[in-house]
């Protein structure tokens, strides 16, 4: 667990196509719909010191397996957290000594009745959960799959839920519009189960990260492809030509790309820190959150 200091920053998105809710000074969203994803005009941003948080968290990590999903568990157990994993291919084929430490089940998002005894004593959910595919096969495990863990995760007590969607990337959305309706629906359960202030559930809370091009070192068989030597350089001169971003359908191609790690950072820091704000980051919030808790 972690203490900290808060301060407002703003952040904007590229969509225009969903509305915008209203907050409080407290940064609680006041209102939403279910069938709409809501964009805050402004994000919480904690200043956080080191704490550990107690034994007792428990953090379920989907898809834990994966690219993004290896280095959640990772960064998780760091913290001191009791980590599990749930994937369809079970354990990893990562053979560094911390694999270990993770608890790995075998199982489908796709049939909801096996995921309750998964999430039995979780304290928080992260999903890594996504692919490409036909437009089709995009929604299911894009949308779908995720939309079945965010029920199960609330049906079943679940104080924090961790979504990693995707940035917007302008005319690219309509060319995979499969994966970006499927991200934007998973998203819309989420801030409609895991609504900050919720009366009956106070203290359940729910954060999408959107990062763009996510680079690192990617093991894909007995081969490491370091995506970092293309990702790395771009991220650093992306960032310089933010207003870039802003031009109409192709200013989204323009998203800084963010690496794993910092990915990683940010989402166990949103699934521990009690402060830590609902709602959507985007990758210069990733950016800007993953430097301070380094």
């Amino acid at each position: 667990m972690r203490t900290s200091i808060s301060r407002l920053i703003h952040s904007h998105s590229p969509l225009s196509r969903f509305h915008i809710p209203a907050f409080s000074q407290s940064g609680r969203l006041l209102s939403t719909e279910s069938n709409k994803v809501e964009e805050p005009f402004k994000v919480q941003e904690a200043e956080t010191v080191n704490v550990p948080p107690p034994p007792s968290e428990k953090l379920l990590v989907l898809g834990g397996n994966g690219f993004v999903g290896s280095h959640v568990c990772k960064e998780a157990l760091e913290h001191g957290l009791s980590v599990a994993s749930l994937s369809r291919s079970g354990r990893s084929s990562i053979t560094e000594s911390w694999a270990d430490r993770v608890v790995w089940h075998k199982g489908s998002l796709l049939v909801p009745d096996s995921l309750k005894d998964v999430m039995n004593g979780v304290t928080a959910v992260i999903s890594c959960v996504g692919g490409f595919g036909s437009n089709s096969n995009m929604y299911k495990i894009n949308g779908t799959a995720n939309i079945n863990a965010i029920r199960a995760a609330a049906e079943t007590g679940v104080k924090r839920f961790v979504y990693i969607s995707a940035a917007d990337f302008g005319v690219v959305n309509y060319l995979l519009r499969g994966y970006y309706d499927g991200k934007r629906a998973a998203e819309a359960e989420l801030l409609s189960r895991f609504t900050y202030g919720d009366t009956t559930n106070a203290h359940t809370l729910g954060v999408i990260l959107r990062p763009g091009f996510i680079h690192g070192t990617r093991q894909v068989g007995s081969m490491k492809l370091p995506l970092g030597v293309i990702g790395s350089p771009l991220e650093m001169a992306f960032q310089r030509v933010k207003p870039l971003t802003r031009v109409p359908l192709v200013g989204p191609l323009f998203t800084p790309p963010v690496s794993a790690s910092a990915v990683a950072r940010v989402a166990v820091r949103a699934a521990t820190d009690p402060v830590f704000p609902p709602g959507i980051v985007d990758v210069y919030g990733i950016l800007r959150l993953s430097e301070q808790h380094k």
